[in-house]
């Protein structure tokens, strides 16, 4: 290296926890069930499920265990009969709004064209 040229720099490690929010809520289907539970003040399963209609049972009930054990989403029991269980988004999920908002905007900007070249697709954000 020359005297008076600059430094190259190091590149940056990723911060663990930007990584595991991103891995968090940009696991399969988890932006979208957030989003449900952003638009509704609470919702039942089945609710959630008919507003994300290509997720299935199984995969809808294992996200929102996660949601749950992460501190993002209440589950709430209603004694019956019927039981009802209604799921809402905890403080720490209603956080995640600004965050969603701009990353829909971001696909609104960008992914329109994208799927705009698919033939028989439609943008969803």
């Amino acid at each position: 290296m020359v005297s008076g040229e600059p430094r190259a720099s190091a590149p940056r490690a990723c911060c663990p926890l930007y990584h595991e929010a991103v891995e968090l809520i940009g696991k399969r289907w988890t932006g979208a069930i957030v989003r449900v539970l952003m638009d509704r003040r609470s919702a039942r399963f089945s609710e959630i499920a008919n507003a994300v209609p290509e997720l299935s049972d199984r995969l809808l009930s294992e996200r929102m265990k996660e949601l749950e054990a992460r501190g993002v989403v209440l589950r709430t029991v209603e004694p019956g009969p019927p039981v009802r269980v209604h799921y809402s988004l905890t403080r720490m999920g209603h956080d995640l709004e600004p965050a969603l908002d701009e990353l829909g905007a971001w696909a609104r900007r960008w992914l329109v064209e994208h799927h705009a070249g698919r033939v028989g697709s439609r943008p969803t954000a």
